[in-house]
């Protein structure tokens, strides 16, 4: 693992190189932004070519500290996440404890702060000591979705760095190339992913989604076009399926969005769903205030099964609402 092996975050990892290169390196860092387009792979390279026995701008990859670092068992960096959702007061207090002795191996001692926002208050007051007065050895980077929930003490004293979604071009030829996706497929992936290539080479390496994917655009289409007795028999699919039910929500979902847009304006790059303009342009007896309502009722579905109302009735309700409006 290396910054060669990053894909986008151009900007940023030239100016960590920067940073290095002037021995301008901030004691604590906060990596922000959408969840999965490789915040994490970026702070471990860069943790990576901080320890580096070299010194130079990129990990070696062949001494000894870059070696342990691969192997997970080097004695200078420490990589701290979340147990059962949060991090707690006494993970920080062992991590504080730590940093009070000298590095074992080489100049640094780095410590890695995944899902950062799940400290509580209590561990992020434990925190804040440290981030005041981090000793000279240590560099601390943090890891989080969002900033919302850190205290604005603990942003202070951090250098912020933003990452955004990844160029859409990107992930289509990353999708093309690592996994031999056709331009269609690769396309739709991209925009389905929002920039996120965790999310893409999950969906990448995931060979039912595309099925998937099929299957409920077409039962979706013919609840749309069909009677009441269209929808009892498209219940099967979604009981056949229920362990992908949040999957299929977003399908559909992404779905009505893209016909919203096509009734709007008509073809588009905002559309997700481009390779299906075709079947798009056969729903458009659907007004804008339907449609509307239509997404309403599938984001009520999914609140509802997220709190364990009862499935086979949400997903009923939801698809017999859909032919009412």
């Amino acid at each position: 693992m290396d910054f060669n092996d990053i894909l986008g975050h151009e900007n940023v990892i030239k100016n960590l190189k920067r940073a290095m290169e002037k021995g301008n390196l901030s004691h604590s860092y906060l990596f922000v932004g959408p969840e999965a387009i490789g915040k994490k792979r970026v702070a471990m390279a860069f943790s990576k070519a901080l320890l580096c026995e070299n010194g130079g701008l990129e990990p070696c990859n062949k001494c000894t500290s870059c070696r342990k670092f691969d192997s997970s068992n080097h004695p200078d960096f420490y990589y701290v996440e979340p147990i059962k959702d949060s991090i707690k007061k006494e993970q920080i207090e062992e991590i504080i404890k730590t940093m009070l002795t000298k590095p074992l191996e080489g100049k640094r001692k780095v410590y890695l702060i995944d899902d950062s926002y799940t400290m509580n208050r209590h561990s992020q007051n434990a925190f804040l000591k440290t981030l005041e007065e981090p000793p000279s050895y240590v560099n601390i980077i943090l890891i989080s979705t969002s900033s919302k929930n850190l205290l604005p003490t603990i942003i202070s004293r951090c250098e912020v760095i933003k990452f955004s979604p990844l160029e859409k071009e990107d992930i289509i030829n990353f999708a093309i190339e690592e996994y031999e996706k056709t331009r269609e497929e690769a396309e739709f992936l991209s925009s389905y992913s929002k920039g996120s290539i965790g999310r893409t080479i999950e969906l990448l390496e995931n060979d039912e989604f595309l099925n998937l994917r099929e299957d409920t655009i077409n039962t979706i289409d013919g609840v749309l076009k069909g009677d009441e007795l269209k929808v009892l028999n498209s219940l099967s699919f979604f009981d056949e399926n229920e362990e992908n039910c949040e999957e299929i929500l977003d399908i559909i979902l992404y779905w009505f969005r893209d016909l919203y847009i096509y009734n709007e304006i008509g073809e588009s790059d905002l559309i997700i769903n481009r390779d299906k303009m075709e079947l798009l342009s056969t729903e458009t007896f659907l007004s804008r205030s339907k449609i509307n309502d239509i997404i309403e009722f599938i984001l009520v579905t999914k609140e509802n099964i997220q709190r364990k109302v009862n499935y086979q009735l949400s997903i009923e309700t939801m698809l017999l609402r859909m032919q009412e409006v």
